[in-house]
């Protein structure tokens, strides 16, 4: 039965990729040439949705990826229309707000990882019983 072990895990990659990109599940089973039941059915097994969550994270990386190459024409983008003076005023201050917002965030993670870092160490020294 090697040949079916081969043909499912190459049936399985095709539905994987196929829920990642269609609409439903069963457009997903139909662009994988498997039927819904069987879809649904390989989407209960462990092994199956263990693969298919991997393939999701694998495809959010990426799409994250993607938005933080373009964080920087995004911050242009923000800046430029803050201090436009032809942009309307509540545009400019939503602007302003979207700027401030992020700054505030930014020095809160890099406040939070200063404590963890600090935290890390206390632990390090308490367990090594030595700086």
């Amino acid at each position: 039965m090697v040949g079916h072990g081969a043909k499912f895990g190459r049936k399985k990659e095709l539905a994987i990729a196929a829920l990642l990109t269609q609409r439903n599940t069963e457009d997903a089973a139909r662009a994988a040439g498997v039927s819904t039941t069987t879809l649904i059915r390989w989407q209960k097994l462990p092994e199956f949705d263990a693969a298919y969550r991997a393939a999701k994270r694998a495809a959010f990386g990426q799409a994250v990826a993607r938005l933080q190459q373009g964080a920087s024409a995004a911050a242009t983008t923000l800046l430029k229309t803050m201090i436009e003076p032809n942009t309307p005023a509540s545009v400019r201050v939503r602007a302003a707000e979207c700027v401030l917002n992020h700054a505030m965030k930014a020095i809160e993670i890099e406040d939070i990882e200063a404590r963890v870092s600090e935290l890390e160490r206390a632990a390090d020294v308490s367990k090594d019983g030595r700086p």
